[in-house]
């Protein structure tokens, strides 16, 4: 129940990101959802696309330092306080996130959050039993 995510360091410089979106549209991948952190020098993009192993080679062969992340994703209603009862879920299980991100998906009235936990499959069936769907990464891809 893993999402493979790609995370590219980037030097915080003009053009960068579009040279990671445009070679990634050169291979036919298309990106679902992103993230960027940044400080004055450089930046962590994160990237859930639709062909994550092949998105991982290209950057890869075309000099990008980039690595490949297992991540969670859930569904949440996509209304105001959707989100809270998860995150309280994960907290009453003492589970850490490290960083989210979320994206509205297409097909229906629901968020998706993407979360690094310190435990995932405990997360994963700590949400589950709350009644949220963790969707496969099947699902997730082909978004």
């Amino acid at each position: 129940m893993t999402v493979k995510q790609i995370s590219v360091f980037l030097e915080n410089k003009s053009g960068r990101l579009a040279a990671v979106a445009r070679l990634l549209a050169s291979r036919g991948v298309n990106i679902r959802a992103l993230s960027i952190a940044d400080t004055s020098d450089f930046g962590i993009l994160r990237l859930i696309v639709d062909r994550p192993e092949e998105a991982y080679r290209a950057l890869k062969e075309e000099g990008f330092t980039v690595s490949l992340t297992d991540v969670l994703a859930v569904a949440v209603p996509d209304r105001p306080g959707g989100l809270a009862p998860a995150l309280e879920a994960l907290s009453e299980a003492n589970l850490n996130i490290e960083y989210l991100y979320a994206f509205v998906a297409r097909h229906a009235d629901q968020a998706l959050v993407l979360l690094k936990v310190n435990d995932r499959e405990r997360a994963v069936k700590v949400l589950e039993e709350a009644g949220f769907k963790v969707p496969s990464p099947d699902e997730i891809y082909s978004l």
